[in-house]
């Protein structure tokens, strides 16, 4: 039945301005409007449609994942453009910059988009 169908993704925000400043001008990334939304544009994929909720409560969970090939280098490029990394307690083993590293998984590092939803580079 969705074989062929070209599925997208979507998630709320509180302040559609602030999201569109954060991920054009912060991130880089292609943002246009369009029926009161914002679509972000990544390589290969349809638009991840994004959309403003009065009641917007921040994801609890890693919300856009985006590969990089150098993890330091990205984490260093979007410290200079403001963004901050979120550090977790606990078992995650995290560096200064906030890079998780250890058996479990990818080196990742986490910051949150101004609505406080949780986004994460990756090294792939």
């Amino acid at each position: 039945m969705f074989k062929d169908t070209k599925a997208f993704s979507g998630f709320s925000v509180d302040d559609l301005p602030k999201a569109k400043a954060f991920y054009s001008q912060t991130l880089g990334l292609e943002v246009s409007e369009s029926n009161g939304n914002l679509n972000i544009h990544i390589a290969g994929s349809n638009p991840i449609v994004v959309y403003p909720k009065p009641n917007h409560t921040p994801a609890s969970y890693t919300i856009l994942n985006f590969p990089v090939k150098n993890i330091d280098q990205a984490v260093d490029d979007l410290t200079k453009r403001g963004v901050q990394f979120e550090r977790y307690g606990g078992d995650i083993k995290q560096n200064e910059k906030g890079i998780a590293s250890d058996d479990r998984g990818p080196h990742i590092a986490w910051f949150k988009d101004p609505a406080g939803n949780i986004i994460s580079v990756l090294e792939v």
